[in-house]
């Protein structure tokens, strides 16, 4: 595996120890294929037509819903004929044994559009609902479950709103069910959430007083393809507004980035704070990537840039140079040195074996 980050300038937690561990455990960076199916999710849901943004709440009694099989096409399930939106939920339990794991959440393949809610909160959508629809039926769901929102001592509820707009819909194939990965990772700040996004690339996007309000939405970490954005090749920039609540006065602290498609960089309150890969230098310079794709972020943030119990900005700029593209897999937030290191050091111990 190569170095974490190729770039000079960048700011890296104790590089030695992160590049002895990495390289020891190239599979704690890999991709999502080596995840392990915990428990499956597949069988009968609570099912019903229309769209009501109440029926995402755990609260919510579907007890006069419809049961249907998961997976499989809702018209093969008594809704033949039916385009539009519709509702899956399920209520399961979780085994306090998988605390202290990434847990997943894979929805298999939907047909065309969805959003995913775990005990109310989102945690994933994949394609563009009208009036920018744009399908996704091709794309695997699988959306990382922040341990926060996971209740290991009772009932946990999944709500999945889906927009169909021909033929087959629905929650339509795939391995339905929780899956587990490493070793969690206890962020003080977990930004897997929705990130404001506008392709193209513009210098002062970095600002933190830079007007983003006409900008898009996506969620972080999911593929910018399977979010409205299919075929884009080129640049791009994320940005994230939020409070900085911190107990950790005297802590370094990291900013992890999980994985982007080609290469990136990072910037908090306008100051650089870290890159992967090298951008052409001028307007004639063709780009080019190799492995940074595959490269684990993790970027020192300088002692006094984040504003505590004040908005902070993140602005990343990303450049896809051809397939897939954006911030694509997880973890991404912020978290102290000492966390940070504890978990390269789970990994270690674990031998990642999960």
């Amino acid at each position: 595996m190569k170095p974490l980050l190729k770039s000079n300038r960048t700011r890296i937690l104790i590089l030695s120890l992160a590049i002895c561990l990495i390289s020891m455990n190239s599979r704690a960076t890999e991709g999502l294929e080596n995840l392990v199916l915990l428990q499956s999710l597949e069988g009968r849901w609570r099912f019903s037509i229309g769209m009501n943004e109440e029926w995402t709440s755990p609260k919510f009694d579907d007890s006069s819903w419809e049961s249907i099989a998961v997976p499989s096409p809702w018209e093969d399930e008594g809704f033949n004929g039916y385009n539009g939106y519709a509702f899956y939920r399920k209520s399961f339990t979780v085994s306090p044994d998988y605390k202290g794991r990434m847990l997943y959440l894979n929805m298999g393949y939907i047909d065309d559009v969805d959003e995913v809610y775990f005990n109310g909160k989102k945690i994933g959508s994949t394609g563009s609902f009208p009036p920018n629809y744009s399908t996704a039926y091709d794309a695997e769901r699988i959306y990382y479950i922040p341990e926060e929102y996971i209740n290991f001592n009772g009932p946990n509820v999944i709500a999945v709103k889906v927009y169909d707009s021909e033929q087959n819909g629905g929650i339509v194939s795939g391995d339905i069910g929780l899956y587990g990965g490493k070793n969690s990772v206890n962020l003080d700040v977990n930004l897997q959430s929705e990130w404001k996004f506008q392709p193209g690339d513009d210098m002062r996007r970095k600002e933190a007083d830079y007007d983003d309000k006409g900008w898009g939405e996506v969620f972080v970490p999911a593929k910018w393809e399977d979010q409205g954005y299919r075929d884009y090749d080129g640049y791009a920039w994320y940005r994230k507004t939020f409070v900085y609540q911190s107990s950790n006065e005297k802590e370094k602290m990291v900013i992890i980035m999980g994985k982007i498609d080609d290469i990136d960089q990072v910037y908090i309150n306008g100051t650089f704070v870290g890159s992967t890969g090298t951008f052409p230098k001028g307007e004639n310079d063709e780009a080019s990537a190799g492995e940074e794709y595959n490269a684990f972020r993790g970027y020192y943030i300088p002692d006094g840039l984040l504003r505590k119990n004040q908005k902070n900005v993140i602005a990343v700029r990303v450049l896809d140079t051809g397939g897939d593209g954006g911030i694509y897999e997880g973890p991404v937030g912020i978290l102290s040195q000492t966390k940070y290191i504890e978990y390269w050091r789970k990994i270690k111990k674990s031998g990642n074996d999960e």
